[in-house]
């Protein structure tokens, strides 16, 4: 519950100096109180997983149903020659022994070769973490971290623990590693939602810092942390064989039942014929259990698996067990994030290029698009037409943003690298070449903002801007569908008017023109604090404008499809294989996207 507790009642529950008005100022805990925890809770590690010894796990392989028929066979065979002679029975005797030695230590090779790599995933931390104890900064193995230690954190660093933040700077997450959330997520003060796992004031141990910088209060270690918790049900849990195992199993029980039932029938006869022939009686007994075993069916089955799994390598995807290459071919369904998103990272499994640009806007009510905009001076230069709204739009799009220009880039700001997600990175692209966007930003701060979340689906900031009522205005940025529903007016032109029927009608349209054609479309609307209003502006409780909004317009972005993706799909539907996309977008919007790629043809039925 530490995410429920304010700074103080952290500090005081694991005993650390926390100074809440300047952090860089706290003491943290003494080196003698960091030693004392530290063989209280132990190293901050993740206890590795049992392993059986390598003679274990070679026979585990070797003990197979189909090896041990094949075992069986060869030892047959080989007892076979004692009884009755013959080179091709001793021949094939060792043949079998051989084949199948050589099939268990092909799988026994792919397994090992594949732990050790995945044994290098466990150390899912830095090797030094930067602390505060005794009121100085200083560097500390990672694995020495205890809870109450103060860390400091920064971008690139993964997350050392799961500690609760007590200051921060902008500060944004990857938790894809626990939570499979492809979206950077925004780390601040309060709690933001009740649940753990959710909520906005922890950070958890091996997810990585990928924006600004913070300080924190380590809450746990090692096995007791988030990460330690999904490592050991992962360890306890059995593995079930694969499909084709199991067939492969279900064959050999059926085929050694038929010929065990034959070879007695066999010799029964035999001895009934002529009982004193019992050697050469048990001899054809036995040739018969051999004849019945498939003996190049292993090797075959083996021999293409790792071939499998070799091209798989080659397109840097790691086969655990050669068991997994059969489970892939299996697959029936396969589900894909339309978009995704992680900063400047490659997104891999998604099916569009996640670059965003804008391609129109709704304003004024009336749909334009971005070439209807602007015209080209001769150096290229584009300028916008003097379109009532169109600068406040631009303006609002990237002043209501978490996105920011790379300092370290020295190229010309058209052409400089933006650290944001695609979307808000395509606005401050397009709003770049209209207006002075470092001058707007620097002139009109931020003195509040709610970053968008999945439960709200809006933006909000609060600058210093001054207007006829006042010296503040809030900005909000969001879905259309929750951004209509704060807005009581809208502008056309140069005039405000109350939010009517008319405009509400207008507006679906407007949305699901952009929508049909597979754009994303973001809402934006402000609102004008009167000084006479005293609004606190924090978020816990809720004191901020809810409500009495200006509508000022659309935007349109479009995301092209990844290219190969059409092909894929075919490629996949071909193999029998269902493609389904998963994304948060409008229902037409994702309708176009999925014909754009061939997921969908002919009539389909939207349902909301």
């Amino acid at each position: 519950d530490e995410h429920m507790l304010s700074i103080k009642e952290v500090a005081d529950r694991f005993q650390t100096s926390v100074d809440e008005e300047s952090v860089t100022r706290s003491r943290g805990l003494t080196e003698d109180k960091a030693k004392e925890l530290l063989v209280q809770y132990g190293r901050n590690t993740l206890t590795p997983p049992k392993k059986d010894s390598l003679l274990k796990r070679f026979l585990h392989f070797l003990t197979g149903l189909f090896n041990v028929l094949l075992m069986v066979a060869g030892i047959l065979s080989v007892v076979l020659y004692f009884l009755v002679g013959g080179q091709e029975n001793i021949i094939l005797g060792i043949v079998l022994i051989v084949v199948t030695l050589l099939n268990a230590f092909i799988e026994f090779f792919q397994e090992y070769k594949s732990q050790s790599i995945l044994e290098s995933f466990l150390n899912m931390i830095p090797s030094n973490s930067t602390v505060i104890r005794e009121g100085k900064m200083v560097e500390v193995a990672s694995e020495t971290l205890v809870p109450g230690d103060v860390v400091i954190v920064k971008i690139g660093d993964k997350v050392p623990a799961d500690i609760r933040l007590i200051s921060c700077n902008e500060i944004k997450v990857d938790n894809s590693s626990l939570t499979g959330e492809s979206e950077p997520q925004e780390r601040s003060l309060l709690k933001g939602n009740n649940n753990y796992l959710e909520a906005s004031n922890l950070m958890f141990f091996g997810t990585l810092v990928v924006n600004g910088e913070g300080y924190g209060v380590v809450i746990r270690t090692g096995d007791a942390t988030v990460l330690g918790s999904i490592a050991s049900m992962t360890c306890k849990e059995e593995k079930r064989p694969s499909q084709m195992s199991r067939e492969i199993d279900l064959f050999v029980k059926k085929m050694a039942g038929v010929s065990i039932t034959l070879a007695i029938i066999f010799f029964i006869i035999g001895m009934a014929t002529n009982p004193k022939a019992i050697s050469t009686n048990f001899a054809f007994a036995i040739g018969i259990l051999v004849a019945f075993v498939p003996q190049g069916l292993p090797a075959t089955v083996t021999l293409l698996l790792t071939i499998a799994a070799k091209k798989m390598s080659k397109m840097n995807v790691l086969v655990k067990d050669l068991q997994g290459v059969e489970t892939l071919g299996g697959i029936t369904l396969l589900a894909s994030d339309k978009t995704g998103n992680l900063n400047h990272f490659e997104k891999k499994g998604t099916l569009t290029q996640n670059k965003m640009s804008v391609v129109g806007c709704y304003l004024n009510l009336s749909v334009h698009q971005v070439n209807e905009l602007e015209y080209h001076e001769e150096d290229g230069k584009s300028v916008q037409l003097n379109v009532p709204n169109l600068k406040e739009l631009t303006e609002i799009s990237c002043l209501c943003s978490k996105a920011r220009f790379d300092e370290s880039d020295s190229s010309p700001i058209e052409k400089r690298r933006i650290i944001g997600d695609a979307t808000e990175t395509g606005l401050m692209r397009y709003a770049v070449s209209h207006v002075k966007v470092e001058e707007l930003q620097s002139q009109h701060p931020k003195v509040f903002e709610i970053p968008f979340n999945s439960s709200n689906k809006w933006h909000m900031t609060v600058h210093k801007r001054k207007h006829d009522k006042g010296e503040l205005t809030v900005y909000l940025k969001g879905a259309p569908e929750r951004i209509i529903k704060k807005c009581k007016y809208i502008k056309i032109n140069d005039k405000i008017e109350e939010w009517n029927n008319e405009h509400t009608q207008q507006f679906n349209v407007a949305y699901e023109t952009f929508a049909s054609q597979g754009q994303r479309v973001l809402a934006f609307a402000e609102c004008l604090i009167d000084n006479e209003v005293n609004f606190k502006f924090v978020n816990e409780p809720p004191n901020y404008p809810i409500d009495n909004f200006t509508f000022i317009g659309l935007i349109a972005l479009m995301d092209p499809p990844k290219k190969g993706v059409r092909k894929a799909v075919t490629s996949c539907r071909n193999a029998g294989i269902q493609v389904v996309m998963v994304t948060g977008d409008h229902p037409l919007t994702a309708e176009a996207i999925a014909r754009k790629i061939g997921l969908l043809s002919g009539i389909s039925v939207l349902r909301r």
